[in-house]
Order: C-alpha cells, then sequence, then structure tokens
C-alpha cells in the first residue's frame, strides 16, 4: 500500500507575546501565539459548541477556564480526589454534548484510582461552573495490569455519538493480547449512544490499537494517531461505517510485522502515514484545520509528537514531503480545537498556544 506522504515542519518554541519563526506552508505564513501558561500538566483543550472560551484538561483531575486573554481563579471541574494522575493516568479525555448549551451535559475520560479506565457523564452548575457530585460513571474497563496505555481521547461523532479511543491495557507488545481480542475493550475504538435510556452499552466500532493519543474527525472521516513502540509511529484514517475496522496491532506495528519477519495482513487496514523513531516519537494526534484565519490550510493535517516536539503536517494525497529544520516546541502533550476550527498545541510545561497568520 502507498504511504501518503507528510510535510514535516519545525516551529521555534515561543514565550508570551512573541511568536514562533514565520514557516510557509500551502503558499500561507503561519505561526504560534502564546494564549496561556501555567498549567498543570495540560492534555488537551476543547469548547462547547458555540462557546468562544477554551476548556484546558490538566492531567491532575482539572478543568480550567480561558476566557478572552485570562485564565479564570477558579476550575471549572475539579475531580483531582476521585482519580488516579501521573504517568500515562488522569484525567484525559473531555466532551461536551452537542446541545450542551441547553442541556449542560458533558463528559470525562479518567483513570480511577484503582487503575480502571472509565467514562463518566457529568452536567454544569453554571456558564463557569460545574456540578462535581453529578458525575455518573456510564463505562468501566478494567486496566490494571499496567499503569500505560489508557488511550483517553473522547469526542462525539457526525452520528451525535461519543466516540472513545482506548489503549490496550499496558506493558510491551500487548503481552495480554487485549487489542485483538474483540471480547477486551481495551485497545479499541467504542462508541456510545448517551442519549438512549439508561446506561449505554458500548460498541466497538476498530480494533487493533496500542495507544491511541487523540484522535479527529473530518466529516465522516476519522484520524487516528496511534503511538508506536520499537520503531513506527503512525497515522490512521478510517469511516467508522461499518463497524469491525481491524488496524492491525499487534500482529503489525505500522506497516510492518510485529517481531517477525511475516505476518498475516488479511483483514487489516494499514495506516496512510508512518515515521520511524529516528525522526520522532510518541505520536501526539491533532486536528484537521477547519477554522478561518488560515483559509489556505483547510484540509490540512496537524500532528505532533512527545520526543521530537516539532510541528508537523499532512495531507492525504501529497506527492512529495518537505522538511523545514528549527527547534523544538518541547514535550507536546495534546491539540486542542476551539469553537470556530482554529487549532491550537499544549506543551507539558504548561503553555497553550495558538496557529496564527503570520505577521
Amino acid at each position: 500500500m502507498r504511504i501518503f506522504a507528510a510535510l514535516f515542519l519545525a516551529l521555534a518554541a515561543v514565550t508570551h507575546p512573541a511568536m514562533a519563526d514565520e514557516v510557509t506552508l500551502d503558499g500561507t505564513g503561519i505561526a504560534l501565539e502564546t494564549v496561556a501558561t501555567g498549567f498543570d500538566s495540560p492534555v488537551y483543550l476543547t469548547a462547547p459548541p458555540g462557546d468562544p472560551r477554551l476548556f484546558v484538561v490538566e492531567q491532575t483531575g482539572r478543568i480550567r477556564i480561558i476566557d478572552g486573554s485570562s485564565v479564570l481563579p477558579a476550575p471549572f471541574l475539579d475531580i483531582a480526589d476521585q482519580i488516579s494522575s501521573g504517568g500515562e493516568r488522569g484525567l484525559l479525555g473531555l466532551a461536551f454534548h452537542p446541545d450542551h448549551a441547553a442541556n449542560g451535559r458533558f463528559f470525562v475520560y479518567v483513570t480511577a484510582p484503582n487503575g480502571d479506565i472509565r467514562i463518566a457523564e457529568l452536567r454544569r452548575q453554571d456558564a463557569s461552573r460545574a456540578d462535581a457530585a453529578s458525575l455518573r460513571v456510564l463505562v468501566t474497563i478494567p486496566h490494571r495490569a499496567a499503569a500505560n496505555h489508557n488511550g483517553g481521547w473522547l469526542a462525539f461523532g457526525p452520528d451525535g455519538l461519543l466516540y472513545a479511543g482506548v489503549g490496550d491495557g499496558g506493558g510491551a507488545g500487548d503481552r495480554q493480547g487485549n487489542a485483538q481480542n474483540p471480547a477486551s475493550l481495551l485497545g479499541k475504538l467504542l462508541r456510545l449512544d448517551v442519549d438512549a435510556p439508561g446506561t449505554p452499552a458500548p460498541e466497538i466500532v476498530a480494533q487493533g490499537l496500542r495507544n491511541p493519543w487523540r484522535n479527529d474527525f473530518d466529516g465522516d472521516r476519522l484520524y487516528i494517531a496511534d503511538v508506536g513502540q520499537n520503531e513506527w509511529e503512525e497515522i490512521n484514517v478510517i469511516a467508522p461505517e461499518p463497524p469491525g475496522t481491524n488496524l492491525g496491532w499487534n500482529r503489525m506495528e505500522g506497516n510492518a510485522c510485529f517481531r517477525t519477519t511475516a505476518c498475516n495482513r488479511t483483514g487489516l487496514t494499514l495506516p496512510v502515514m508512518t515515521y520511524d523513531h529516528d525522526t520522532g516519537c510518541s505520536i501526539t494526534g491533532g486536528f484537521v484545520y477547519r477554522g478561518a484565519a488560515l483559509p489556505a490550510l483547510q484540509g490540512r493535517y496537524f500532528f505532533s509528537d512527545y520526543c521530537s516536539g516539532t510541528l508537523r503536517s499532512m495531507r492525504l494525497g501529497d506527492e512529495v514531503a518537505i522538511t523545514t529544520s528549527s527547534a523544538s516546541l518541547g514535550n507536546v502533550t495534546s491539540f486542542g480545537e476551539d469553537a470556530a476550527g482554529e487549532i491550537y498545541i499544549l506543551t507539558q510545561d504548561g503553555t497553550v498556544r495558538r496557529l496564527i497568520p503570520a505577521r
């Protein structure tokens, strides 16, 4: 299978209010602007539909609000005493209901104190404060054999269902065989109908995932960034319908057979792009740009990784890969998207940056 080429670029780290070195992409000069600093291990950023504010998820158990140029002093949510955090555990995902403005509902993905994965629903108390006491666990996935590979992505799809990316249960090499086991919810892409009566039952949409770290819907296509193990980082692009996609782990890592020279590839969907660990490691998935500030970049997918910290992008169908050398942003933990479709980058040092047109 032909691997779609990616356009790789790197942008220099910045400090408020300076911007990164200008880079030209698709004929557009882009830079990164610091929006806010001082967050405690930020791992996601999102916003309710139509809300101009930014909601930043801190791995340690809080959700904080950026309102204009200010970070509100009181957190939107603080459940630090209800979760386990550190390493790859913690408060890892957040998704607002498509009708959040009317019903106040939102959903979180957390690691429980015993190590299990929980997907829970909460309700808003007022515009700037959640009701922590409203927390209702919808799904519990046993995850006690190892502390890593928790996954953590949550988002509503175009079908109105809540999707979750779940890691394989941790350790090395999926030693428990979860990713290829249809009886396990580990190593899977799941979806829930949270508007159905009662407690929703998770449906397996795809299997064969190692540790999906940030995904993105672009129309009816889903981009999945799956963290590699020994050699390869990968990006998969799938359609959730029909369910049943097998993304290969742990038969394969990227486009290569895992720990063997030959493997059964029958029925597998291979990644659209891979890169090896000489380039970077621990991929951090991002978003397909659909904002208005950089119209020439619409349809381009932005991503990075924790090790190299370089900003990367790709457009499906690119013919040539181009590299621009520059300094690292640091440890990129996540990307975010606001209600207008603009893209943000979060780093381990607590900084939130936004892609903007170069001056």
